[in-house]
């Protein structure tokens, strides 16, 4: 049975629930724009939920279809159509990242409202900040994060390569620490600011600007599904424990042992190594069988008994009480509402 070799992370249902706020606040049809992206309305009463990034960047194209608007509804006045892949066309034209980010940031300074973009660099460290102008809701708190996340994977396709990150800012908000931070950003997050925003090395802003109009296009098709965790360190110790055990995901996973062999490192080591990433062994397996599951699930040629097989349980009643466990449904409510609009 040919299956992929490789399992994307899911998103946490937090996001989801957080991205509706601006459709929520403007009365649009919430059980449309969820069928249309194929996700169960029960996922957004599981606080341990996920979804895949295909699912994500389905509920984002049909809110801004939906809704008229780049910024789904979050900020203040809606994002006109079109103004970001106008700002892409005039950014693929910048020689360097830093000349991109200043030019793209005084663009948006003059379609939003309520927030004032910047790049700002202080000796061997630049800072892309996002100052509030009006009091945060949760409503536009979300709407800064999701500008942040969208800026920094705007930045690492203009020059094709991660931009390694010192650390990402966030002013404290009823939204609350965001659950996926670390993972789409990869680097530590940290409350308290005064603005949300991410900082590191002032040397990135002399990368060259490598994409081009032909580029551009085949970009925009796949916008903002391209944006979600493309350029992700795989070298990090994380990944690379991942890619070994989704190798091995049918059968009995690799101990720590059996991991640290083939890292050429002792488990000791690896503990530390993880912890330093946050991150513990464990946690690592019940992800990437959890990030399998829901992969498998979207694809209507795989039984529950088969996809059980995959992830390594002899039992499909046992897959069903892991995955429950795991997203807060069972497998089969997950995948129905997926497959109905597949």
């Amino acid at each position: 049975m040919n299956t992929a070799s490789f399992t994307h992370h899911t998103i946490a249902i937090q996001q989801v629930q957080q991205t509706l706020l601006g459709a929520r606040h403007r009365g649009a049809d919430i059980a449309a724009l969820l069928r249309r992206a194929g996700i169960a309305p029960a996922l957004l009463d599981s606080p341990v939920a996920r979804v895949t990034q295909g699912q994500y960047a389905a509920l984002a194209f049909a809110m801004r279809r939906a809704m008229r608007d780049e910024m789904w509804g979050l900020c203040s006045r809606p994002l006109p159509l079109g103004s970001f892949a106008q700002c892409c066309q005039m950014l693929v034209r910048m020689r360097t990242l830093g000349e991109a980010m200043q030019a793209g940031l005084r663009y948006y300074r003059l379609l939003i409202d309520d927030f004032v973009p910047r790049l700002r660099r202080h000796g061997e460290i630049a800072m892309l900040s996002l100052s509030p102008r009006v009091p945060y809701d949760a409503r536009l708190a979300y709407a800064a994060r999701a500008f942040a996340f969208l800026g920094y994977g705007l930045a690492c396709w203009l020059a094709a390569r991660r931009v390694p990150l010192i650390g990402v800012d966030y002013p404290d908000s009823e939204l609350g620490p965001s659950p996926d931070a670390a993972l789409l950003f990869q680097a530590p997050a940290s409350y308290g600011h005064d603005y949300t925003g991410w900082r590191f090395e002032s040397r990135w802003l002399d990368l060259p600007v490598v994409q081009n109009e032909a580029s551009l296009r085949e970009f925009l098709r796949h916008a903002p599904a391209s944006l979600l965790i493309k350029y992700r360190d795989q070298t990090s110790i994380t990944e690379r424990i991942r890619r070994i055990l989704r190798r091995n995901l049918t059968g009995e996973l690799p101990t720590l042992e059996d991991v640290g062999e083939q890292l050429a490192m002792t488990p000791q080591t690896l503990r530390r190594r993880l912890r330093e990433e946050g991150q513990g062994f464990r946690g690592i397996k019940d992800d990437l069988r959890r990030d399998a599951a829901i992969e498998y699930l979207a694809r209507p040629e795989l039984t529950l008994p088969e996809i059980a097989s995959l992830l390594g349980f002899s039992e499909a009643s046992t897959f069903h009480r892991a995955f429950k466990h795991w997203t807060g449904v069972a497998p089969g409510q997950y995948r129905q509402a997926h497959l109905r609009e597949h």
